[in-house]
């Protein structure tokens, strides 16, 4: 059986992410390696915040702190936000770790090994007041093209054109504020990915064919565009330094791997601290290093696509080590905001911090899956929340709990009823049940998470209609035994939902489950057979009545929501 290894897109470090970023790489992600272990398949999740590059050291310059203090402060923040959301890392590293520092290193003394670096000689502006190279972002100016006054020299925030520093109007340094700046000349490192187009053009024909059309079409379209040849260090203080013993130079004017180079190779570092931690019992490179019984998922959304799918593999190829390259890339498309997009920088949008002030990580985990931007972009609104929320966790899911065991433990006590034998309405029940899981199963080992969240709720409601025909209310006044026998095949239900739904809502699967006083439950997931069967809960067993798993949105919390955070109006 094939080990997984899964790997969700590094969340940079400049700040708390939105519900975009969550819902685009590193939720799935979750979702998916829950569904793994508990169905018995070996499984590693590593993920890690991305911390070098320019963005990195403009924030800490803004927070006032040295850069290696403001990473350290948002990594745990960030680690914490997760945390709250349930998100079940093996290991969630650091990109300026020292174990990435060696294996970017390494990979980069391979690719020049193998002739695949090359120096080259580039002009690029100079900032006198500041004495360094600037980098892109460390340039600031007035768009020609639109005429907004913050544009960086790579981008225009405004209208998102792309730009070069030389064109930018007024242009200044970002550090110093100085517009006393020259265009010189200075040697940097080239990744000659030219050379290794047939190569990965013919690594994808052979391991894309079977990716989600979004991620294969991005990755043909970069390989029908040509792959350019690209400059992999760059002028800052921060990030992982270009090796003397290769490049003495270039490491003494204090170079260093541009981000998007050393941060794909964290997810290799982040395993490698991961095994750090207990070198006994963990070996990282059985993970990575001619890794033949892995299969490795990617998570992540679609401005991530080339550089996974191109840039990193290019990369690997480089080597000639046989160093493990993606299995399956699941690619998401945008979360949107009322149509419009989220952003980091603008804060507009719900941010993970501020949903997990409003309501339990289970609310947005079931919402962001049932809604995931798989097939198209997906808009969040407020009201789509809300019905979300109230129809299908509080009415299906959580009022069904509530009722069955309320009223059993009103009517029978404290313990699991025993009542009359299972008959065919419990069978027909049970063939339901089990024809729903694997549906429910499919879908998760496909990969498809909209449809897997309507076979979680289609499973939920069959409970409801169960119950319904069976009306137990209406039963214990001409045969109790019989309501007993409704409501013990309803508990057995519970315990079931409890188990299949712990990858969307684990907090509440843990509530439901802990309402049965189980002697030695340690399932891990539901067989069909079992499903059919609904007897994993016998008669005799004591149980509890868990507080309420799901409130309902009122319109009084809408409306709150929507002043706090802006509506249609304001996206």
């Amino acid at each position: 059986m094939a080990r997984h290894l899964i790997t969700s897109a590094l969340p940079y470090i400049n700040g708390i992410k939105h519900l975009g970023n969550m819902v685009g790489s590193m939720l799935p992600a979750d979702v998916y390696a829950r569904f793994l272990r508990q169905t018995g398949r070996e499984t590693l999740y590593i993920c890690a915040t991305d911390e070098h590059g320019t963005p990195a050291e403009l924030a800490a310059k803004e927070a006032g702190l040295p850069v290696a203090e403001f990473c350290a402060q948002q990594h745990d923040l960030q680690k914490a936000v997760y945390d709250g959301f349930g998100l079940n890392f093996d290991y969630f590293g650091r990109s300026s770790s020292p174990e990435n520092r060696e294996i970017t290193q390494h990979f980069a003394r391979q690719l020049q090994k193998n002739g695949f670096i090359e120096e080259r000689s580039i002009r690029q502006v100079y900032s006198l007041a500041d004495g360094r190279f600037l980098p892109d972002r460390y340039i600031v100016g007035t768009c020609p093209h639109c005429g907004y006054d913050k544009a960086r020299g790579d981008q225009c925030e405004n209208c998102t054109r792309v730009l070069d520093p030389t064109d930018l109007i007024d242009a200044r340094s970002a550090i110093s504020g100085s517009s006393d700046l020259e265009v010189r000349e200075t040697k940097h490192l080239f990744l000659l990915q030219s050379k290794l187009q047939g190569e990965v053009e013919a690594w994808i024909d052979e391991h894309g064919k079977d990716w989600p059309v979004l991620a294969s079409s991005i990755a043909r379209k970069w390989l029908t565009e040509g792959l350019n040849d690209r400059a992999i260090t760059r002028d800052l203080d921060w990030g992982v330094p270009v090796p003397a013993d290769t490049w003495p130079e270039l490491a003494a004017e204090g170079k260093v791997f541009y981000v998007w180079f050393d941060a794909p190779v964290e997810y290799i570092g982040a395993t490698k601290e991961w095994a750090d931690q207990d070198p006994e019992n963990r070996d990282w490179k059985s993970w990575w290093y001619d890794a033949t019984d892995v299969r490795y998922t990617e998570f992540m959304a679609k401005d991530n696509v080339p550089f996974h799918t191109v840039m990193f593999p290019a990369t690997e190829l480089g080597t000639r080590e046989p160093w493990k390259k993606v299995d399956y890339v699941k690619a998401f498309n945008w979360l949107t905001y009322y149509g419009g997009k989220f952003s980091t920088s603008q804060k507009r949008g719900v941010f993970t911090d501020a949903a997990l002030e409003l309501l339990p990580a289970d609310y947005w985990r079931y919402f962001l899956m049932a809604n995931a931007p798989e097939s198209d972009d997906t808009s969040f609104t407020w009201e789509l929340f809300a019905s979300t929320v109230n129809k299908d966790l509080a009415d299906v899911l959580g009022n069904f709990v509530n009722r069955v065991l309320s009223f059993s433990r009103k009517r029978f006590g404290d313990a699991v009823p025993a009542g009359n034998e299972a008959g065919a309405a419990e069978a027909a029940l049970g063939q339901e049940v089990a024809r729903l899981l694997a549906e429910y199963e499919e879908h998760m080992e496909c990969l498809q998470f909209r449809k897997a969240a309507q076979a979680l709720r289609a499973l939920w409601s069959a409970g409801n209609s169960y119950l319904e025909t069976k009306a137990p209310w209406l039963e214990i006044k001409s045969d109790p035994d019989a309501a007993a026998l409704t409501l013990r095949t309803a508990m057995n239900l519970i315990h079931l939902y409890a188990v299949v739904s712990e990858p969307f809502v684990p907090a509440s699967a843990a509530a439901m489950r802990s309402a049965f006083a189980l002697p030695a439950d340690e399932r891990t997931w539901i067989t069909q057979d079992e499903a059919r069967s609904l007897s994993l809960v016998p008669a005799g067993t004591p149980f509890t009545v868990p507080p309420v798993l799901f409130a309902k949105i009122s319109d009084e919390d809408l409306a709150s929501y929507k002043e706090r955070f802006g509506g249609a109006e304001e996206a």
